[in-house]
């Protein structure tokens, strides 16, 4: 088992800057790979940004690449999420997920893959 928390929504204005947090605990934390996600209502969950049990390999989605930045701190057991340059349509509620299992460089883009998630922060951008 591993448990998710996410921390640091809010709300922020156009252009601004937001720090996302979140703490897995359950496992040695090098052994699993994290993911950011996002969702809005009626919408389905979609994809951020992940890095690979090493930190070494990241992914973003499109929309937020050059923008935003994912990385992991495997002494604190923290993965972040530093979002800059921040838009309305970034508005969602963040998810953080774990993945067990995969190499050391693995990365993973899909919701199916992830093991475990948190329950979610509110990221509000206004115009």
């Amino acid at each position: 088992q591993v448990q998710v928390v996410e921390s640091g929504g809010g709300l922020v204005q156009a252009g601004g800057s937001l720090r996302l947090s979140c703490a897995a605990s359950g496992r040695t934390f090098s052994s699993v790979a994290m993911g950011w996600f996002r969702q809005t209502p009626g919408k389905e969950r979609e994809f951020v940004a992940t890095i690979s049990r090493s930190g070494g390999n990241v992914r973003y989605a499109d929309s937020v690449a050059g923008r935003f930045t994912i990385s992991r701190d495997n002494v604190k057991n923290t993965v972040y999420l530093q979002m800059n340059s921040l838009k309305p349509e970034d508005t969602a509620v963040y998810y953080c997920a774990a993945r067990i299992g995969g190499g050391d460089t693995a990365i993973w883009a899909r919701t199916g893959s992830y093991d475990y998630w948190g329950q979610g922060t509110q990221v509000t951008v206004s115009s």
